[in-house]
């Protein structure tokens, strides 16, 4: 069974289908000492973050290059495997520059700034994580071992995708939105304050980058304090087009 994936508090991430959290970060030389294969834009950051955040990427072999100048035509012509930004002023012109570059349009997009429901006036540009103030290392460097893999093309047989996107629930007796935290073919994990039972049947509506507004049926497959996670109705063939996404997303 597929698994999808999740980011949560001070900019951390938990795999969505195992209930228990991620052990703290602990670097391994082997990791530390990796020549950088990708590299990952930093863009908007104050002087404390852009440090950390430098520091943080090279730790996982991935080149932090700090952009302060001509950002928007950066990101649309050059190639980077991640982009940062602060979601601050002028923050969503530079996501549809990345967005609408054939190089960049699906890199891996980490916010850094408010909590995720501000993060959702982003959703159409499909932010992947999030990164929240004030930075903690530990939280950051968590962050950045859990998405790792997608920013250096190192993909696990089921593929899970970090993606924040308004989500709508309908089932029997409960009616809600959400929020995505993660995205594979054989579910999703969202973000809700709604106690929802184990085994409700659910239809969930969302729409992703290049994807129109599409619904898939499903069922509640766990829960936890203001999580849930969602497996998709194998008999559905909508859940088609999410396979078609992601296929698009790691082949580009």
């Amino acid at each position: 069974m597929d698994k999808a994936f999740a980011t949560s508090k001070s900019a951390s991430i938990r795999p969505p289908f195992n209930p228990a959290p991620l052990n703290p970060t602990t670097l391994n030389p082997a990791i530390s000492a990796r020549k950088a294969t990708a590299r990952t834009a930093l863009v908007g950051l104050s002087e404390p973050a852009r440090a950390l955040l430098e520091n943080c990427f090279r730790q996982f072999g991935i080149e932090p290059v700090v952009i302060s100048a001509n950002a928007a035509e950066r990101l649309h012509k050059e190639k980077f495997e991640a982009c940062v930004l602060g979601l601050g002023t002028g923050a969503d012109a530079l996501m549809e520059a990345a967005r609408s570059s054939r190089s960049n349009s699906r890199c891996v997009l980490y916010g850094v700034g408010g909590n995720a429901q501000q993060a959702m006036k982003y959703s159409k540009y499909g932010i992947n994580a999030m990164f929240h103030e004030p930075l903690e290392r530990q939280a950051a460097l968590k962050l950045i071992r859990a998405t790792r893999m997608l920013v250096l093309h190192e993909f696990r047989r089921y593929v899970r995708i970090p993606v924040m996107t308004e989500v709508s629930v309908v089932g029997d007796k409960v009616r809600f939105n959400a929020s995505s935290i993660e995205m594979s073919t054989g579910g999703m994990s969202l973000r809700t304050p709604e106690d929802v039972p184990v085994g409700t049947n659910v239809e969930v509506s969302f729409s992703l980058v290049t994807l129109p507004r599409m619904a898939v049926k499903g069922v509640i497959s766990w829960r936890k304090p203001k999580l849930i996670g969602v497996r998709f109705d194998q008999a559905d063939e909508r859940r088609g087009k999410v396979k078609v996404w992601i296929d698009s997303y790691l082949e580009n």
